[in-house]
């Protein structure tokens, strides 16, 4: 028998489910506690310092590389400065820690253990197998972790991999569209999408007067309309954007093939709906604001 073939958009439907779970890292009170411990506390020092310590430590041009959406100047009022307070291998082992007590909180004790967190691990890891490292910095270098003994925490391992492998590609597919930082992000909120422009703003360094120039430009290019909304050019930019995302994140998929996406995106839903039920993400995060 013939294996089902694998549907266009499947690999970005699973890539949402599990990436929901890993964003919610992010927010989880239970990370500022963690880096706080080793002198971290400035929110954006603790996100420079968890996403980039696979890295090492390395410096602001690094990470406003590939972060690609925030500001240098932000950036580098944290970095490298976040790296005399604590050390990459510090950082990496309190995330750990973070990220254990956050899906325990988030998820509840059964299911860290559960057969379905098993399965899940197991076929997100399995999908790791055919990521590809070249021209991807950022999961590169967490490719470069071992894979933790846990069931939760090696689910969590696998969704951080193929979030970043993603991650990285996309931002290739940026650049080839023509979009900085901030008219990229410009363009995803416009489609409702995205982080509100409260957001961006409060997490990425950038300024409404920055937002607003980014839009004027996007106008100009005619991508977006006088109202903040995509014109039916911006549309059409923004599916090409993700289709050629798609197409260079295909090969963890069709690895794990049509039937394994299938069944690990049902269970990272299920994951990703417990955590989001459980208050995961603040209620004005996403829209076009």
């Amino acid at each position: 028998m013939t294996a089902a073939a694998l549907e266009p958009r499947a690999g970005r439907r699973c890539h949402n489910m599990l990436n929901t779970l890993h964003a919610a890292s992010y927010f989880a009170p239970e990370l500022g506690t963690e880096l706080a411990a080793l002198g971290i506390t400035h929110p954006r020092a603790v996100n420079f310092a968890v996403r980039a310590a696979a890295l090492g430590p390395v410096g602001a041009g690094a990470v406003t590389a590939t972060f690609y959406n925030y500001k240098h100047d932000l950036v580098a009022r944290h970095v490298p400065a976040v790296w005399a307070i604590a050390s990459p291998e510090d950082v990496l082992a309190a995330r750990a820690r973070a990220v254990d007590a956050t899906l325990r909180r988030l998820l509840g004790e059964e299911a860290l253990t559960s057969p379905e967190m098993a399965e899940a691990a197991r076929l997100a890891l399995r999908a790791t197998e055919a990521c590809s490292r070249s021209a991807r910095p950022l999961y590169s270098a967490h490719a470069d972790l071992p894979v933790p003994e846990e069931l939760h925490l090696a689910y969590f391992h696998a969704a951080t991999l193929l979030r970043e492998h993603r991650g990285d590609g996309h931002l290739a597919v940026l650049v080839s569209a023509g979009l900085d930082g901030l008219e990229a992000v410009v363009t995803h909120t416009a489609t409702g999408k995205g982080m509100t422009p409260k957001w961006v703003c409060a997490t990425r360094g950038w300024t409404r007067e920055d937002w607003d120039a980014a839009s004027g430009r996007l106008r100009e290019r005619g991508l977006v309309d006088g109202a903040g909304g995509l014109t039916p050019e911006g549309v059409a930019v923004r599916e090409e954007i993700e289709s050629e995302t798609d197409r260079l994140d295909r090969a963890p998929y069709e690895h794990l093939g049509a039937e394994g996406v299938a069944r690990l995106t049902e269970l990272g839903a299920g994951f990703a709906r417990a955590a989001a039920g459980a208050g995961a993400f603040p209620g004005d995060l996403i829209g076009k604001g």
